[in-house]
């Protein structure tokens, strides 16, 4: 690679981060990493009218959640700042001011009123080359006009002079060659009326500013890289231009259409990060995290829509993900997104991860649940055991909240029907006699004793399984008898038989 790589993750702090926006983040930290480059988070804050106080503070816990932190951003600025666009102000109306003495761009005095009269005058109406001669800009008022208008401090945009009948040429890196003719490409607005710049001026000059050598983002954006071509050209910046990258789409599951918050509410599945709470209306938006899933489960997820290292393998860390990414290995076509597989692969991580790595987590959905946990290596010998059955973390409650509190409740309607006071004599013997020194000796003494009161040892292994953990679940059941103990699995026995006889 000819020059150093650095690239820029840039989202702007509106709301909860969409699942579509962290593959992009995860895709720009790869090929970095990949690549000995930089990867770079650049807020882009500059539509102050969808501004959300808190956003930022959130999108950079879920990308410090995710594993994927930045190596340069507003909180560990580098050499490149500032690393907000809305700090950047100053240097985007000179660089728009540029584009209009060099003819490039203009100034539109058109009101909104009259921009909503144009529009209900011409279907589908877009401001360009067709019509621009029809509307109060510095193209069609003279001189003077203009400068009284702007010494008048009349409110105004200034916006890019598309060409006529040119096309605009660019290699993506995923899509290979592409071309737009500009005949279709309308004069979008640079700077707004407020000073502030549209995402269209301000991508470029942030871009050139902090040296980014590739533009990793979503397949939506491709309809604006004419726009873009054409500034880096007219800025006098082409060489320094960086290789394109538009990503594809993550699809709802009927692989219909861009996956949305929508979607994700209808169907009963995350498409945040994150919880997002709306400041105004105090609404929560499930996150991944919170569901229950693992950070490495859900960057292997996301890693593997739209890219595959040309094996079957699935599971990847994100180590392996960073040796093993390439920009050639992802498609072009949308990737459909299936939440029972992103479960799949959160059972996956589960069973992979040491007690202690799941510790944490695994006592916070108890405690949340009510369970106290006390000793934490009773819970780590607790999750070795029942880890394979738990696909998101509050399962664990179910699975295991019995090894710390005795059964509230019982099934009982799985045992009444075939419950004998012979059965509850052997329950009564086999407690009597327990030893629990292994599950295998303490499942055969189980056994033998059944033979000898005349049972087929199934016939009792459901109700000693009810006893210990409330229903017809969990592991083992001598496996839960040796980690409670003699005298707790002695106790449950004998509580359980009178609410069974009862």
């Amino acid at each position: 690679m000819d020059k150093k790589v650095r690239v820029r993750f840039a989202p702007s702090p509106t709301g909860g981060l969409h699942l579509g926006g962290v593959r992009t983040a995860l895709f720009n930290y790869l090929f970095a990493k990949k690549n000995n480059g930089t990867f770079v988070l650049r807020v882009e804050d500059t539509d102050q009218n969808r501004f959300v106080a808190g956003a930022e503070e959130y999108i950079v816990n879920c990308l410090n959640w995710c594993g994927i932190t930045p190596d340069e951003s507003p909180a560990n600025p580098g050499s490149y700042g500032p690393y907000r666009q809305s700090e950047r102000k100053p240097s985007y109306r000179k660089f728009a001011e540029q584009l209009i003495n060099d003819g490039y761009a203009y100034y539109a005095f058109d009101t909104p009123e009259e921009l909503d009269a144009k529009r209900k005058d011409i279907p589908n109406f877009q401001y360009g080359q067709a019509t621009r001669m029809q509307m109060r800009n510095s193209l069609t008022l003279t001189v003077n006009e203009v400068e009284d208008l702007l010494a008048a401090k009349v409110p105004y945009v200034i916006r890019i002079k598309v060409p006529a009948d040119e096309v605009v040429y660019f290699n993506d890196l995923i899509r290979g060659d592409v071309s737009f003719e500009t005949s279709l490409v309308d004069d979008k607005v640079l700077l707004k009326a407020d000073g502030m710049p549209t995402y269209h001026l301000a991508v470029v000059v942030d871009d050139k500013a902090m040296e980014i050598s590739h533009a990793f983002r979503g397949e939506e954006w491709l309809p604006s890289a004419p726009v873009h071509i054409l500034l880096w050209k007219y800025l006098g910046w082409e060489a320094d231009m960086p290789a394109w990258a538009h990503l594809p789409l993550i699809l709802k599951p009927d692989g219909h259409g861009k996956l949305s918050k929508r979607d994700g509410d209808r169907l009963g599945f995350p498409v945040y990060a994150m919880n997002w709470t709306d400041p105004k209306t105090g609404d929560v938006t499930k996150g991944f995290k919170e569901m229950g899933f693992m950070p490495e489960a859900f960057i292997n997820m996301l890693a593997l829509l739209g890219w595959n290292d040309g094996t079957d393998q699935e599971i990847f860390s994100l180590k392996e993900l960073e040796e093993k990414f390439s920009v050639e290995r992802i498609s072009k076509a949308g990737a459909k997104f299936d939440f029972e597989k992103a479960k799949w692969y959160n059972h996956e991580w589960i069973k992979a991860q040491s007690a202690e790595r799941l510790a944490a987590g695994v006592k916070a959905e108890l405690e949340k649940a009510g369970v106290a946990v006390n000793d934490e290596a009773f819970l780590n010998t607790v999750i070795d055991l029942i880890k394979d059955r738990c696909t998101l973390l509050p399962d664990f409650v179910a699975q295991s909240s019995y090894f710390f509190a005795s059964p509230a409740e019982y099934d009982v309607n799985s045992v009444k029907p075939k419950w004998t006071s012979e059965k509850a004599a052997f329950f009564n013997t086999f407690a009597e006699n327990l030893t629990l020194t292994d599950a295998v000796a303490a499942e055969t003494a189980f056994k033998a004793l059944a033979e000898e009161k005349g049972f087929k040892p199934g016939e009792l292994m459901l109700p000693f399984r009810i006893m210990l953990v409330g229903g017809k679940f969990g592991p083992g059941v001598f496996d839960i008898a040796l980690l409670l103990g003699v005298d707790e699995t002695k106790a449950r026995i004998e509580k359980a038989i009178a609410v069974f006889n009862s």
